[in-house]
C-alpha cells in the first residue's frame, strides 16, 4: 500500500510533520514515519512514489545498524509490533517505514561530506577554485574524487535553504569541542560506508548527517545515507567529466529541468513513466546496498 498522510492515527500528537516525513509525540520518544510523498526544489508533489517511503526508512535502519560501533544513534526498534500506546496495531500500515527513536536535543547543523565534485561543491569550484572554503587542485572535471573526503557543514534554516559554512564558522556557532567531534564522526561515518558500498558496485559521492544529544551524548540521529540525504553513483558507469548514473532523485530533478516550471507550488503533474523510474531508482539503490528487496 501507499502511503501520502498517516492521519488515521488518533493516539497521539502530531510532533511535526515535514515533506516526506510524519513525526508523533509519545511523551519520552517519537515515531517517525516516511510517507511516499516526494519534494524537488522544496516542493512536495501531489503524486507519491511506490515504497520510497519504505526504502527511506528500511535504509536507515540497516545504516543505523551498520554504523553502531562508530557512534551511537536515536533507534528504539523498527517493529511496529513493538510501539506503545496501541499503536502496533497499525504495524500493517507502519511496517518497514517507521522506526520509534529517542528523543534528540538537535544541534543546529548540516553535516555533509563530500568525496567527488558534484552539487554545490562543483559551483563553488568552478567560482573558487574551493570546496568548502579549501582550495582544490586546478583542473578538476564535474565527478572528480577529491584529493580526501571533506566535511563541508551548513546551517539548517526554518525557511528557504540551507546556508553553506566554513568548519570554522561551525566552530564559531557550536564551540570547538562539539564541532571537532561532528567533523570525527562524519568522516568516519563516510570513510566506512563509502568503502562498503564500493563492494556494491556503488560510489558514495556525498551525503548529510544531522547530530544531536541524548543525556549530553554525542548521537547521530534523523535519516542516513538514503537516496534523499546521498548521492550514490552507479560505479561501473562512473566517468569524471559529466553528470553520472545516479540512484537518488536527480532522475526526478533532471526531468523537471526540462519543463518550463519555476519551482514553486504547484508542481507540475508527474507522468506515470517519471513515477515508476524514480521508484525504480529508490528501490535498486536500497536492493545493491543491503542485499534485500523492498
Amino acid at each position: 500500500m501507499m502511503i501520502k498522510d498517516t492521519d488515521f492515527i488518533t493516539e497521539v500528537p502530531v510532533f511535526i510533520k515535514g515533506k516526506v516525513r510524519n513525526v508523533y509525540d509519545l511523551g519520552d520518544s517519537l515515531l517517525m514515519i516516511v510517507t511516499d510523498r516526494i519534494s524537488a526544489f522544496d516542493v512536495v508533489f501531489d503524486e507519491l512514489i511506490p515504497n520510497k517511503g519504505k526504502v527511506l526508512s528500511s535504509i536507515s535502519a540497516f545504516w543505523f545498524d551498520f554504523t553502531k560501533d562508530i557512534i551511537p544513534n536515536h533507534v528504539i526498534t523498527t517493529d511496529p509490533k513493538e510501539y506503545p500506546m496501541g499503536l502496533d496495531k497499525y504495524a500493517a500500515e507502519l511496517e518497514g517505514r517507521s522506526m520509534l527513536v529517542k528523543k534528540v536535543n538537535m544541534l543546529p547543523a548540516e553535516c555533509i561530506v563530500r568525496g567527488y565534485l558534484e552539487g554545490s561543491a562543483l559551483k563553488e569550484y568552478k567560482a573558487n577554485g574551493t570546496v568548502g572554503g579549501i582550495k582544490m587542485p586546478e583542473g578538476m572535471r564535474q565527478g572528480d574524487k577529491l584529493p580526501e573526503p571533506l566535511f563541508t557543514p551548513s546551517t539548517k534554516e526554518e525557511t528557504g535553504h540551507d546556508i553553506n559554512i566554513t568548519y570554522d564558522q561551525l566552530k564559531e556557532i557550536l564551540g570547538e569541542e562539539d564541532a571537532v567531534a561532528l567533523h570525527d564522526a562524519a568522516i568516519a561515518l563516510y570513510n566506512k560506508v563509502s568503502e562498503y558500498a564500493l563492494t556494491k558496485g556503488l560510489i558514495l559521492a556525498d551525503t548529510k548527517f544531522e547530530f544531536g544529544k541524548i543525556d549530553g551524548k554525542l548521537v547521530v540521529a534523523d535519516e542516513m545515507f538514503t537516496p534523499d540525504s546521498s548521492r550514490f553513483w552507479d560505479a561501473s558507469d562512473y566517468e569524471p567529466g559529466r553528470a553520472q548514473k545516479s540512484f537518488d532523485k536527480q532522475y526526478l530533478r533532471e526531468w523537471l529541468e526540462t519543463l518550463d516550471w519555476d519551482k514553486t507550488y504547484p508542481a507540475p503533474t508527474l507522468p506515470e513513466e517519471v513515477i515508476n523510474k524514480t521508484a525504480e531508482k529508490y528501490a535498486e539503490c536500497y536492493s545493491r546496498l543491503t542485499g534485500k528487496e523492498n
